[in-house]
């Protein structure tokens, strides 16, 4: 158990709020199946232009790669490599929230959250606290995961959205900077995920932090020892 009597709770969805397996089983493999077709099909969408640049920009491909269908193909194959890896780049994430919009719209995709996440952020929210999520995923990717659960709509509950724009989540500065959005102090806010490098990074800037400990997560590491929660009813506020 863990007593927060803070104004602010910062969630990971990877392994906190949503299973492991669904983001790898069902999200990436949404996104690898429709990339190609994505891409062709968007290419003059300045949006879709723009994320297609940067993902051939970081695979290494020439800068007429996004010019015609051969090219672009070539940057779909860079994006499931990228995917296969779990490379945090910010182009690939909006490239991902943009393939996913259709999923989530359609009904084809519906998020995993886990059975204690929706009555918490409910709580937290209803009771006042500021409670906010912060991924590798883009924002529009969390906006569209939080709106399409298998709980329904959790979005009414989060105040905002921060994913690698803000900076790196192993990074100090990047915990610096998002308290300072919030206009809290740091030790006003609690941070909860599954990767302990990411906490070491919270608490360092001086927010508080919780590891969640869910089914299929992998080993935490990290360099601190972080108090566990298995469930989001054990952060009492």
């Amino acid at each position: 158990m863990i007593v927060f009597d803070g104004r602010g709770i910062l969630l990971d969805v990877e392994g906190t709020t949503s299973s492991i397996s669904f983001v790898y089983d069902v999200l990436f493999e949404h996104a690898k199946r429709h990339v190609a077709e994505f891409l062709i099909a968007r290419r003059g969408d300045p949006a879709v232009q723009a994320a297609a640049r940067g993902l051939a920009t970081a695979a290494g491909l020439p800068a007429d790669a996004c010019d015609d269908e051969a090219g672009l193909a070539r940057v779909a194959l860079a994006a499931i490599d990228f995917m296969n890896r779990d490379v945090k780049d910010t182009s690939l994430k909006a490239l991902q929230g943009m393939i996913w919009r259709s999923g989530f719209e359609s009904g084809e995709i519906v998020s995993h959250v886990f059975p204690d996440v929706p009555p918490a952020v409910a709580l937290w929210s209803d009771s006042g606290l500021d409670v906010r999520i912060y991924s590798s995923g883009s924002i529009e990717a969390q906006q569209l995961f939080f709106r399409h659960t298998s709980a329904g709509d959790l979005t009414p509950y989060l105040r905002g959205h921060y994913d690698t724009t803000t900076g790196p989540k192993r990074e100090q500065a990047s915990y610096a900077a998002i308290a300072a959005d919030m206009g809290l102090a740091p030790r006003q806010i609690l941070f909860v995920s599954d990767v302990g490098a990411e906490l070491d990074a919270a608490r360092a800037a001086g927010m508080a932090t919780a590891l969640a400990v869910r089914p299929g997560n992998r080993d935490a590491g990290g360099l601190y020892e972080h108090e566990a929660v298995t469930s989001f009813a054990e952060i009492e506020t």
